[in-house]
């Protein structure tokens, strides 16, 4: 029996085999030297031509996920250096299938050559400060159908302080997705002074996720990723969380993955 594959599919397909080989070769090499995994992938990054080994984070979450699609509207939060610039237009296919990447961080950052068209651009702004409608100016489509934030504080060392920090990021991540429906889920856990901030100062009320997009958001593991959790389960269809293989042994970073909004 022969099976006609389709551009589309012959794209993604070579995105999951390359991936299989990538985990394929660090399964023998840390089998072999009992560890070495962030050595490792900094060098297949260094090999294929990505940025940064972050790459293969976003690369096993869309493998897993299947978040972006031909013709998605993407929106990088954090983006610097470009990893997932790289991988995020990778999974977009060719140039003729459409699509779009947008990144913005508080760095200048190169839109990345290898793997990146003319669908990616970056904004050097503070995404904590940036009115939503603004970001949605910046998509052609009135909003994103995928948004990832990457976005992560600068480690102090201090669990409970970097945890905090983590949880304002995520938060400022959601409530641009969202808008005013992240404040009106209810938290029974969150009060008083430990009550979370999800709107901020941004008058606007409308996210700028579309319905039926997906959300990703970087946190570092604590009490408060359940809480964050917890409101985002109402407002989409399924929620999980994620440690990707190519996280370092010594970082407490996870992944929250949201799809389909409501």
């Amino acid at each position: 029996m022969r099976i006609k594959l389709t551009n589309t599919r012959r794209e993604a397909l070579g995105l999951n085999l390359g991936l299989l080989g990538v985990v394929l070769r660090w399964v023998l090499e840390t089998g072999m030297r009992g560890g070495g995994a962030p050595d490792f992938f900094y060098r297949e990054a260094q090999r294929l031509g990505y940025v940064a080994r972050s790459a293969f984070k976003l690369l096993q979450i869309q493998n897993k996920y299947k978040l972006i699609t031909p013709g998605s509207s993407v929106l990088d939060l954090g983006c610097a250096p470009g990893a997932w610039l790289q991988v995020a237009c990778q999974s977009l296919g060719p140039l003729k299938n459409g699509g779009a990447v947008v990144g913005i961080d508080l760095k200048n950052v190169k839109v990345p050559s290898p793997y990146c068209d003319s669908r990616v651009q970056t904004v050097c702004a503070d995404v904590m400060k940036l009115p939503r409608q603004q970001v949605r100016d910046l998509s052609t489509q009135k909003g994103f159908s995928v948004i990832l934030s990457d976005m992560c504080p600068l480690v102090s060392g201090i669990t409970t302080k970097d945890a905090a920090l983590s949880m304002e990021l995520g938060m400022r991540a959601l409530n641009l997705a969202v808008g005013g429906a992240a404040a009106a889920q209810p938290d029974d856990d969150i009060q008083g002074d430990n009550q979370i901030d999800v709107m901020g100062s941004d008058m606007d009320d409308t996210g700028v996720l579309r319905p039926g997009g997906h959300l990703v958001i970087k946190l570092l593991e604590s009490e408060d990723v359940q809480e964050l959790t917890s409101i985002c389960k109402p407002l989409f269809r399924k929620t999980s969380l994620l440690r990707p293989k190519a996280t370092r042994s010594s970082s407490r970073e996870i992944y929250l993955i949201c799809q389909g909004l409501h």
